[in-house]
């Protein structure tokens, strides 16, 4: 029998989701009057100047500087690509669709695992969920894709954020195969430094106007919670439950995305979405798991997984749970938009210690 899936995977699930859900309103809110080369260089040098002083202390850079450029093909793949097309995409699409087609990532990951050999991948279930969300994909820009500009414009930003989905699905092999014994901090906080490097010089020749206090906050939100902290859990989930299955939060992301598009921006929820959301969503779980309600044993060979980020995104969780606790206070709309965040961090920082604590011998340190 398949084991089931631990509690400590279970609140990883749970923060990715909000985590990566929440990023397509802090964007939008962003692109309004910040350009898309300077929010990739403000959340990347957020995200590195939260995590570069715990990373020191640890002496976690030192294995990345070793493997550096793998380091920098996953901060390409992972950061510097998807930020910049995300920043485009949404200054013509609504936050809602954006998230939900980005939740095909699970259908590239299926694609990818059969470029490398998995031929569990053409099983009958697996390859009716590929032919569901890609037709769930054709709905949504068929309908509600088409709609929100010129079908060029629509068109060229529905390709950037599929693209996205893309690399999202391209990372995790680049972490278990490139960088599995890398601790994990070391890898991030190093991606982000170079990309945010990188970005900068762009960043000041596009940025031509002063930021309002909501894009500005905005920033703040994407660097510290959905960068820094994100990246700790994503890197922590790929070491429970492996690269393919990773991204299964993915399914939650685009109903985080589309709730609170609708609820605080007052985007469209139209007939084309309602079609074509469940069809993705469906065709993504069955092409990653293969209609399986619990996760497959391990095989010889598998994929190792990477250096534990568990003790990791428990500190930071705490930590950036008394710093949204204290920006929330600045805003209505921004306790609004943190709450939920609040309370699925603490509940993931209390998961991860109780499951620490009954398995302390299976973790590496990071």
């Amino acid at each position: 029998m398949s084991p089931a899936v631990s509690g400590r995977a279970w609140g990883l699930y749970a923060l990715m989701a909000v985590l990566w859900g929440i990023p397509y309103l802090f964007i939008k809110e962003a692109v309004d009057s910040i350009s898309p080369a300077a929010i990739v260089a403000g959340r990347t040098l957020l995200g590195a100047a939260v995590l570069l002083p715990i990373a020191l202390h640890r002496g976690a850079l030192r294995r990345a500087l070793r493997v550096w450029p793998w380091v920098l093909a996953f901060g390409a793949v992972e950061m510097a690509g998807p930020f910049l097309l995300l920043g485009h995409a949404e200054q013509t699409l609504p936050s809602g669709l954006t998230g939900l087609l980005v939740a095909t990532v699970p259908l590239f990951a299926a694609g990818i695992a059969l470029a490398r050999g998995d031929r569990s991948v053409l099983s009958p279930a697996r390859a009716v969920g590929l032919l569901v969300g890609f037709a769930g994909v054709v709905v949504i820009v068929a309908g509600p894709g088409l709609a929100v500009a010129e079908p060029a414009q629509a068109l060229g930003a529905i390709g950037q954020v599929l693209l996205v989905a893309l690399l999202y699905a391209i990372a995790p092999f680049i972490i278990a195969t490139k960088l599995a014994h890398v601790p994990s901090l070391g890898t991030i906080t190093l991606a982000l430094l170079a990309v945010g490097i990188a970005y900068l010089p762009f960043a000041l020749l596009t940025q031509h106007e002063m930021p309002t206090l909501r894009s500005g906050l905005s920033l703040i939100a994407l660097g510290i919670l959905c960068t820094a902290l994100a990246f700790l859990g994503f890197f922590a989930l790929i070491g429970e439950v492996g690269p393919v299955r990773a991204p299964l939060f993915t399914y939650v992301n685009p109903i985080v995305a589309i709730l609170l598009g609708v609820v605080l921006l007052g985007e469209a929820l139209s007939t084309g979405l309602l079609v074509g959301f469940p069809l993705v969503i469906v065709g993504c779980w069955l092409a990653a798991t293969g209609g399986r309600l619990r996760p497959r044993r391990p095989a010889d060979g598998e994929l190792p997984p990477i250096a534990a980020a568990s003790r990791d995104v428990s500190d930071v969780a705490l930590t950036m749970s008394a710093m949204l606790t204290l920006a929330a206070t600045i805003t209505r709309p921004a306790r609004a938009a943190v709450a939920p965040t609040m309370a699925t961090l603490k509940s993931c920082h209390c998961s991860i210690a109780a499951a620490r604590a009954r398995s302390v011998g299976v973790m590496v340190g990071g």
